[in-house]
């Protein structure tokens, strides 16, 4: 609840879902042609990222119906568009407010990463950022907050559906974090340094949830 102003001054409605739902039905024929080929955890995730992400863009006033998916990838309605993830049976998910260009990208994990995690996400110009954070605001940056900034960053930054967008980077140490104050963090391609974006990092539990509020160099 904290967060939805901040993502509404940015443009951006949340949606919530959690697999012990009880309506946990797909929205039609689409959604339950995939959902059946999955396991039943899977099954059950992937359902409540689709209520998820409904409820987003009603957050946003845009009504939307079933959600189909090319490959791992949802596909939206013309008009509509919204970034989903999911941990440990939360699903979470943000939209774009109609108008708006804001890019979309959100993280949500609730399992804790291990310290030595950082080297499949970090660099050698960016290992000083666990142990030093962000001086400004008196923060240290955790492994599991870098991971979950920069799966919300690429998502933002590699955008497969026609759009205008770079090239999808290799891995997340091909893109690079600067603390920016104030619990963020600004990450952008390495191969290409003007396409950043603003992260947002929350705490929330155990672990954080991450959300992109637009570009880095909009909002320096």
């Amino acid at each position: 609840m904290r967060l939805r102003p901040v993502l509404a001054a940015a443009g951006l409605g949340l949606g919530v879902a959690c697999v012990a739902e009880p309506e946990r039905e797909p929205a039609g024929p689409s959604e339950a042609v995939a959902a059946a080929s999955m396991p039943p955890r899977r099954r059950l995730e992937f359902l409540a990222g689709r209520r998820a992400a409904r409820r987003a863009l009603r957050s946003v006033g845009l009504d939307c119906g079933e959600i189909p998916r090319s490959g791992r990838l949802p596909v939206f309605p013309p008009g509509r568009a919204a970034s989903i993830s999911h941990s440990a049976g939360t699903a979470v998910a943000v939209a774009r407010a109609p108008g708006r260009d804001t890019p979309l990208g959100c993280d949500l994990e609730l399992r804790p990463l291990p310290r030595h995690a950082a080297r499949l996400v970090l660099r050698e110009d960016e290992e000083a950022l666990p142990a030093t954070g962000c001086a400004s605001a008196g923060t240290v940056w955790s492994v599991t907050e870098l991971f979950s900034a920069k799966e919300a960053a690429w998502k933002a930054l590699y955008v497969p559906s026609g759009e205008s967008a770079a090239p999808a980077p290799g891995t997340l140490r091909d893109l690079r974090a600067f603390p920016a104050g104030d619990g963020l963090l600004h990450i952008g391609l390495r191969a290409d340094p003007s396409r950043a974006v603003e992260v947002r990092v929350t705490a929330v539990g155990p672990g954080v949830f991450s959300c992109v509020l637009g570009p880095a160099d909009a909002r320096s």
